[in-house]
Parts: C-alpha cells; structure tokens; sequence
C-alpha cells in the first residue's frame, strides 16, 4: 500500500513538472509576459483618453523584484493549503483513531 502511493506520488510530480517544462520547450522564441501588460495595451487601445482613478501603492524597482515578490506570495500561498490539508488529514486520521479505539 505504502509503496503504491509513492508511486502514485512521484507520478503526479512527474506530471507537474512536465506540464510546466513541456511549453517552454515547444514554443520557440517567445516572451511570456503578465497580464498587466497586455491589459493596459487593450485600455490604451479601445479608450486612449481613459484616465486611472488609482494609483499602485507600491512600485517594485525592477521586474527581478516584481518576480520575487510573486514567487514568495505564491509560496505563501502553497503552504498556507498545504497547512490546511494537513490539518484536516490529521483531524480525520485522529478521528479514525479514536472511532478505532472505542468502539460505538
């Protein structure tokens, strides 16, 4: 049984990293930018004389840092799920546990 989730496991990792390897590898020369970019090229199209009613907050330096930053939100991200899932996982097996021991 052990065994057989392992494999399951390494297989599902393995089918994460090829979903994210397999683009970059056959699509040649080209630029995978954000969203943002392209969004603000849209509005600029269809509404030139449109104004922004917000500023950003904040403005990171360089893109390098624009990176960083949404790594670390999505890293966050991950282990704030990861820590949920744990965390049900643990109370269910608890509960297995104590259905096990005592008996209704």
């Amino acid at each position: 049984m052990k065994k057989n989730n392992m494999m399951l496991n390494l297989g599902l990792l393995m089918g994460v990293v090829m979903l994210a390897v397999v683009p970059l590898l056959i699509v040649n020369d080209s630029e995978f930018g954000g969203s943002d970019g392209l969004a603000e090229e849209a509005v600029g199209e269809l509404a030139p004389d449109y104004k922004p009613w917000m500023e950003p907050l904040f403005e990171p330096p360089g893109t390098e840092t624009e990176s960083l930053l949404f790594a670390v939100q999505a890293a966050l991200g991950a282990g704030v799920i990861g820590y949920a899932i744990g965390l049900y996982r643990g109370r269910a097996a608890a509960k297995r546990e104590q259905t096990d021991e005592h008996p209704v």
